[in-house]
């Protein structure tokens, strides 16, 4: 019994995977909020699932990672593996595949961010900083997952944010962990917005230079 639900899940997941797993990956890969997502799907599929989706992808590609960048740990995504017994019968085995994030940085002292509290003034500092590393040597530390423990403090940081960024920050499923995701224009605008508001203490990565601007 217990063989048969464990087939029909990896059956479902096969099935999801061939109809629509690869549009999912391909537009989040475009920058597409997971709602955006959802209205340019040919075939329907479980919101849950598409987030499900889109969190993987983003660890899978680096955009998101669970410890600080230059940890020197590995990352982690699952495939599907297709396998055959000796009777021809199909089933589908979920496997855990790891990649190395690189090797470890010797991270500077952190500096603390020493300009004024204005959305105007933080992304000028950031697109300075971004020229000096390129943005695919930056990353921003969020907490979005823990504030959800908190009474009204995520809802208080989506109220903050353009509309734009709140839908991308809203449709992805937080995990209770500090996580760092790719200093992009977009996130560059909403910690900048949140900070504004005193609604952001985290860390902005650079591993060019090996330096940390803090936030607080």
């Amino acid at each position: 019994m217990a063989e048969n639900r464990y087939f029909q899940k990896a059956l479902s997941d096969f099935t999801f995977e061939t109809a629509c797993g690869g549009a999912i990956r391909h537009l989040a890969d475009s920058g597409y909020t997971v709602k955006q997502i959802e209205e340019h799907l040919d075939y329907p599929a479980p919101h849950t699932r598409i987030q499900k989706t889109v969190w993987e992808q983003l660890l899978a590609r680096g955009i998101l990672l669970k410890e600080r960048p230059g940890s020197g740990l590995r990352r982690e995504k699952a495939v599907y593996v297709k396998e055959y017994d000796t009777f021809g019968k199909t089933s589908f085995r979920r496997v855990i595949v790891h990649e190395e994030d690189g090797d470890a940085i010797h991270w500077k002292e952190p500096v603390p961010y020493s300009g004024a509290r204005t959305v105007e003034m933080l992304l000028q500092v950031l697109r300075k900083r971004i020229a000096e590393n390129g943005e695919n040597d930056a990353y921003a530390s969020l907490d979005f997952g823990l504030m959800t423990g908190e009474p009204g403090k995520y809802e208080a940081a989506l109220a903050v944010l353009p509309e734009g960024a709140g839908e991308y920050v809203s449709g992805l499923p937080w995990e209770k962990m500090r996580v760092y995701h790719k200093l992009d224009i977009r996130i560059m605008e909403i910690i900048a917005y949140l900070y504004e508001a005193e609604l952001y203490q985290g860390e902005c990565c650079f591993t060019g230079t090996k330096t940390i601007l803090r936030l607080e």
